[in-house]
């Protein structure tokens, strides 16, 4: 019998970055290339729009052992960088009124 391929992510000593978006009220996982999963790049993500309905974000380091909740400093940094830029996507705003209140 063959072993199965892990699931864990291969970048190696990578915090890695998932989302959870509500679709018609049900919550699921965003699927979520390899190469996207980093801070930069959810942060990017977020401020163009990407994720229409963000309601969580979990970040992991399966090399360093951890996995935590970090909703509310994504959006505590989403606040800061708002004044940044022009304009920004209405459920980015929402996002960030929405962990402000957890």
């Amino acid at each position: 019998m063959g072993r199965s391929p892990s699931i864990v992510p291969h970048v190696a000593a990578q915090d890695v970055y998932l989302v959870v978006e509500e679709f018609a009220g049900r919550r699921a996982w965003c699927e979520t290339a390899e190469e996207d999963t980093g801070r930069a790049t959810l942060m990017r993500h977020l401020m163009d729009g990407l994720y229409e309905h963000p309601t969580r974000i979990v970040a992991f380091n399966t090399t360093e052992g951890w996995s935590r909740d970090v909703t509310v400093e994504i959006a505590d940094e989403l606040r800061r960088r708002v004044v940044e830029f022009d304009e920004v996507a209405a459920c980015v705003l929402k996002f960030v009124e929405r962990a402000a209140r957890r």
